[in-house]
C-alpha cells in the first residue's frame, strides 16, 4: 500500500516540475519576451515593391475557340445504278477536277448510241438534198421539213443516251484529296452507295463565335491568327463571312475566316486557339493582375502616398494573361504597391524594397 502512495507522489511531482519548465523557468520567460518583441515588430513599416504607373498602347485581344472546315467537302455516289467496270483513282491522294474516278456498265446505252449516230448520218444527207432541192423548187416544204425534223429527233434522242452515259461515269467535282472508298470493282453501285469523301481544304475555313458586344468592330477583312494541338505553328487567317443574325441562346456571332494551307498541316475537324486582335488602344493604364484587390462592390488598388498605403476604388476592363487596364481610378505617376499586399492595410507605413519599371 505504501509503494501506491510513493509512485503517485512521484507522479504528482513530475508533472510540477513540467509545468514549472514549461512557464516559468528563465527559457520560458525568453521565449515569451521573444514573441512579444515579435508582435511589436509587426506594427513597423511593410517591406514593397512598387510601381510608377504611364499611358500606354495596348492591343484589344480576345481569346476564344474555333474549328477547323473544309473548304469544299463532297460524299461523292452515282447517279445511276449498276456494276463497277472501273476504280480509277487511288485512296488517299489528289485527283483534279473533272478527272474519272468510278466508270458504271454501260455497254448498252455505248450500242443505242451508235445506233442513233448512225441514223443521223443517214438523216443529215437526206435532210442536206431536200435542202438543195427546195431550192430548186424540186420538192415541197413540207418534205423538207419532215426530214428535217426527223434529224433533230434523233440529234434528241442520242443526246439523252450521252446524258445517261454521263451519269455512269462518276467524276471529281473539284480539285482535292480523296478518301478512304468504300466499293470494289465487279460491284453492284446503286445512288444510295457512298463511293468515297472528296475534301479540299487549301484554303482551310475557320468558323468561331463572338460575343455581341465585339459585333461592331468585326468586319470583312479583319485578321485572325490562331493555333492548333497537332501543329507548333502560328497560323494566320483572314474574315470572309459573318452570320446576319445572333444566337439567341448565347448571344454570340458566327464568323468565318479563310486560312492558307499549302503545306496541308490544317485538318477538318481540328480545334482551333485563336486570338483574335480587335483594335488597338494608344493610351490607357495597364497594371499588374496581383495589384487589383477585389472588393464587393468595385475593385481597389493601394497607392503608396508619403511612406504609407493609401486605399484607391479603380474601374477594371480589358485583361490579359499577367495584366489588367484601369479606365478610372490611376493617373500616370501614380506609386502603386505590387507585393506584400497582404499584410497591408490602409495608412499601413511602407518601406520601398525596389521600384519595378
Amino acid at each position: 500500500m505504501k509503494t501506491k502512495y510513493i509512485i503517485y507522489t512521484l507522479l504528482a511531482l513530475l508533472v510540477a516540475f513540467l509545468i514549472y519548465n514549461k512557464f516559468f523557468s528563465k527559457k520560458a520567460k525568453q521565449a515569451s519576451a521573444a514573441t512579444a518583441g515579435k508582435g511589436k515588430r509587426k506594427n513597423g513599416p511593410v517591406s514593397v515593391n512598387i510601381m510608377v504607373v504611364k499611358d500606354t498602347a495596348v492591343n484589344n485581344q480576345i481569346d476564344i475557340t474555333g474549328t477547323i472546315d473544309a473548304n469544299e467537302r463532297v460524299s461523292l455516289i452515282s447517279q445511276t445504278a449498276g456494276n463497277i467496270t472501273g476504280i480509277y483513282f487511288t485512296e488517299g491522294t489528289r485527283v483534279k477536277k473533272g478527272q474519272l474516278l468510278v466508270k458504271v456498265y454501260n455497254q448498252d446505252l455505248q450500242a443505242s448510241l451508235q445506233q442513233y449516230e448512225a441514223q443521223m448520218i443517214l438523216a443529215r444527207d437526206i435532210n442536206n438534198r431536200n435542202k438543195i432541192l427546195l431550192q430548186k423548187e424540186a420538192v415541197s416544204k413540207e418534205e423538207y421539213e419532215t426530214s428535217l425534223s426527223s434529224l433533230n429527233s434523233l440529234k434528241a434522242q442520242a443526246d439523252v443516251i450521252r446524258a445517261q452515259i454521263s451519269r455512269t461515269e462518276i467524276r471529281a467535282p473539284f480539285s482535292g484529296v480523296i478518301g478512304l472508298r468504300n466499293v470494289s470493282p465487279g460491284g453492284y453501285l446503286s445512288p444510295a452507295t457512298p463511293i468515297a469523301t472528296l475534301v479540299n481544304i487549301d484554303p482551310a475555313k475557320l468558323t468561331f463565335s463572338v460575343p455581341e458586344r465585339y459585333l461592331p468592330i468585326i468586319n470583312k477583312g479583319s485578321k485572325v491568327s490562331f493555333t492548333i494541338e497537332s501543329s507548333r505553328e502560328n497560323f494566320n487567317a483572314i474574315v470572309y463571312a459573318i452570320e446576319p443574325e445572333l444566337d439567341a441562346n448565347s448571344r454570340t456571332i458566327t464568323v468565318r475566316a479563310k486560312a492558307p494551307n499549302p503545306k496541308n498541316l490544317l485538318t477538318a475537324g481540328s480545334f482551333a486557339k485563336i486570338n483574335l486582335t480587335l483594335d488597338q488602344i494608344p493610351k490607357t493604364i495597364m497594371v499588374p493582375t496581383e495589384c487589383v484587390i477585389p472588393d464587393l462592390k468595385s475593385s481597389k488598388i493601394y497607392i503608396y502616398k508619403n511612406g504609407i498605403a493609401v486605399a484607391q476604388n479603380v474601374k477594371t476592363d480589358l485583361r490579359t494573361d499577367t495584366k489588367i487596364q484601369v479606365i478610372d481610378g490611376l493617373k500616370a505617376g501614380d506609386s502603386i504597391v505590387v507585393s506584400g499586399l497582404i499584410q497591408i492595410r490602409p495608412k499601413s507605413p511602407l518601406k520601398i524594397l525596389k521600384v519595378i519599371k
